[in-house]
């Protein structure tokens, strides 16, 4: 194969990849669009719909360590287009659902599921495999830069579409676009044997995550990730209200999700090209100290509009610019070979942190009126994680106790 056809192969497997995140992660940051529409119109109350969108964190995690250890053995291709399927199913019968029940099972197990099957878990482990060693800091970069595309033009399209045919209309709308992702399995079928060095045995799934679960260096990452997905999943479920609550118009909560998008391409691919050149734990308690700094700042900040988007900016930067440097950590420390696996454990710990942070959130507003506490929570949260990172040993694993080498 010539240099130019590798180049053309490596960025199909990119647009492929980043396509299928920017399909289902930019239409489960929509749905906090969504939610005080589903509340008016089943008048279930805040705290059950939050419910619902906060089970659908803990699932889309719960879902990713399977995903993984699915696409491992029978290829990621297969995977990802039932994930599709799914996402797209779960979607498009929201509207049916009048019960806590029913949205659960629509949001949290058909759509969040799907999301996990297609989540970033198989879609990292399978650009680690397809391309070359030297490249996979910035590919995982783009990817999840292409999460983040996703939520910076789907958020406006709702938005706009829930005014031109009303929110059960335009959830469906959202639902079918999903389904444009669905070529893209076949760009990225192959499973973990493909990942293996040549002459090395595969380790067996159970082996892989026993000898992740004994380095203290994975648990430190897991529980940093923890703190991510609490403060993702907060923003992602409740910065529309904490918008609506400052007395803002709506159009200030899509276009403020929608900058969360912009700025977290840029934050994402900076980040997949810093991996490269400086140590991943430092960046990941870089991004999680800027996170608490930006949120005290926004507490004492005057809540107007521009402010709103500028913290949404700097929120944007920090989103998942976690992704990068945590999957490096984990190719870095195991191999590539159970990378779906490993890393759909980690991504685990981010949503049952994610599940708290949008479940809390419309507890604590039920409660008392406002987010503060929750916001006070988050700040804590991630001054912990930015300490937490610090005496992880980044050196690859010696021979005997990796995964894959």
């Amino acid at each position: 194969m010539t240099n130019k056809s590798r180049r053309t192969a490596m960025w199909l497997v990119l647009l492929a990849a980043a396509g299928t995140f920017a399909l289902t992660m930019g239409t489960r940051q929509t749905m906090g669009l969504f939610l005080s529409p589903l509340n008016t119109s089943t008048g279930l109350g805040l705290a059950s719909i939050s419910l619902a969108f906060a089970f659908g964190q803990l699932w889309w995690g719960l879902t990713q360590p399977f995903a993984g250890a699915m696409a491992d053995k029978v290829g990621a291709g297969r995977v990802l287009f039932a994930g599709a399927l799914l996402v797209a199913l779960g979607t498009f019968i929201t509207p049916y659902m009048t019960t806590t029940w029913g949205l659960i099972l629509a949001i949290g197990v058909l759509s969040a599921g799907g999301a996990g099957m297609a989540g970033p878990a198989v879609l990292m482990a399978a650009t680690t495999r397809l391309i070359p060693p030297e490249r996979r800091g910035l590919a995982t970069g783009i990817v999840n830069a292409g999460g983040s595309f996703g939520q910076f033009v789907m958020a406006p399209i709702a938005a706009t579409l829930m005014v031109g045919l009303g929110w059960a209309n335009a959830m469906q709308v959202m639902g079918l676009l999903v389904l444009l992702c669905l070529p893209a399995a076949f760009l990225l079928k192959g499973n973990s044997l493909q990942a293996a060095p040549a002459g090395h045995k595969v380790v067996g799934t159970r082996e892989a995550i026993a000898t992740a679960l004994r380095n203290r260096s994975y648990v430190l990452l897991g529980l940093g990730f923890f703190v991510c997905g609490f403060h993702v999943a907060f923003l992602a479920t409740h910065l529309p209200g904490v918008i609506a609550a400052c007395g803002l118009p709506t159009q200030w909560a899509g276009w403020s999700l929608a900058m969360i998008g912009l700025f977290n391409i840029v934050g994402s691919v900076a980040m997949g090209w810093a991996v490269g050149r400086w140590r991943m734990k430092s960046l990941l308690s870089l991004v999680y100290a800027t996170r608490a700094i930006a949120v005290v700042i926004f507490l004492l900040a005057p809540k107007t509009g521009p402010v709103m988007l500028v913290f949404a900016a700097v929120m944007g930067l920090t989103f998942l610019s976690t992704v990068p440097p945590t999957a490096g950590l984990v190719a870095k420390f195991f191999g590539p070979a159970n990378m779906a696996t490993l890393f759909g454990i980690v991504m685990l710990t981010h949503q049952i942190g994610g599940f708290l942070g949008a479940w809390l959130g419309g507890k604590v507003f039920e409660a008392t009126g406002a987010y503060d506490w929750v916001w006070y929570i988050d700040i804590v949260l991630a001054v912990g994680a930015a300490l937490i990172h610090l005496p992880i040993r980044e050196a690859r694993l010696p021979a005997r106790t990796a995964a894959a080498q």
